[in-house]
């Protein structure tokens, strides 16, 4: 009954004892994340707006005179 005992509060022990990282589902909540971060910035990027805009940026720096 003394064995039952301690082993049963070195379990409840170890449970208490705070994490000390993330855990399996964490990081595939993050990688998730990341990736569909990566999608939508890959959209953004690809899409026809932001290559125009840098084009006439460049356009316009290499039209100026000084």
């Amino acid at each position: 009954m003394c064995r039952a005992r301690i082993a049963l509060s070195h379990r409840f022990a170890a449970a208490d004892a705070p994490d000390a990282g993330m855990s399996t589902v964490e990081y595939a909540v993050g990688t998730i994340a990341a990736a569909a971060f990566g999608a939508v910035l890959y959209m953004v990027v690809s899409g026809d707006s932001i290559p125009d805009a840098l084009g006439g940026i460049i356009e316009r720096a290499l039209n100026t005179s000084v």
